[in-house]
């Protein structure tokens, strides 16, 4: 479903140019950290890092009333979290981080908590990303970073806009140490998503 909504973006001469670092291996799970333009960042990573089983974190409420998308947040091993419900959500977070490193999938947070206007990088809500961390120790984390997906909703999608281009950054997996400052790890991810982004609007 995620691979054939972006092959209907390339029908409206939507151009993706990804970056994928030769670290990043398939079949291979990582703990993905990324940041949040539009509501088709989750297709777009899911399409590209397919091999890698990616699971979300999503509101609550996304899970009734949407067809095929709250099927699959509801039965593929996501979290869902009620986001007026700290205690709630952290204890989600945490499950989905244990059940991840068991078995072998790979849990996608984007810690800016909501999407990004306009495309600028928004300041990380930390709790999440650290419980998820704390839950799977194991698992390399990989920095996630796309640009230009905002420019898909700017009219709603009525229509889509013809030749949007995409960019996204697959990072190198960094590995999990048992004595990590974990704030610092989450501080480089997001310097590395800053300096993706300032190198791209840059050229």
């Amino acid at each position: 479903m995620q691979v054939a909504i972006v092959w209907a973006f390339r029908i409206c001469g939507t151009r993706f140019e990804v970056e994928r670092a030769p670290e990043m291996k398939p079949h291979t799970s990582y703990l993905l950290i990324a940041n949040h333009q539009s509501m088709f960042d989750v297709p777009i990573a899911g399409s590209l890092l397919f091999s890698n089983f990616p699971k979300y974190i999503a509101k609550r409420k996304l899970a009734r009333g949407i067809p095929g998308i709250s099927y699959n947040l509801r039965r593929g091993g996501h979290a869902l979290i009620d986001r007026q419900d700290r205690e709630q959500a952290t204890k989600a977070i945490h499950a989905l981080g244990v059940w991840a490193q068991a078995r072998g999938v790979s849990p996608l947070i984007y810690p800016e908590g909501t999407r990004a206007r306009r495309g600028e990088l928004g300041s990380f809500k930390p709790s999440g990303s650290l419980s998820l961390m704390k839950a799977a120790p194991a698992l390399p984390i990989v920095p996630f970073v796309v640009d230009g997906s905002w420019r898909l909703m700017r009219f709603d999608m009525l229509p889509i806009p013809f030749g949007t281009r995409i960019r996204v950054h697959i990072g190198a997996p960094i590995e999990r140490h048992p004595d990590e400052d974990a704030r610092a790890l989450l501080d480089e991810v997001r310097e590395t998503m800053e300096r993706v982004l300032r190198r791209w609007r840059a050229a």
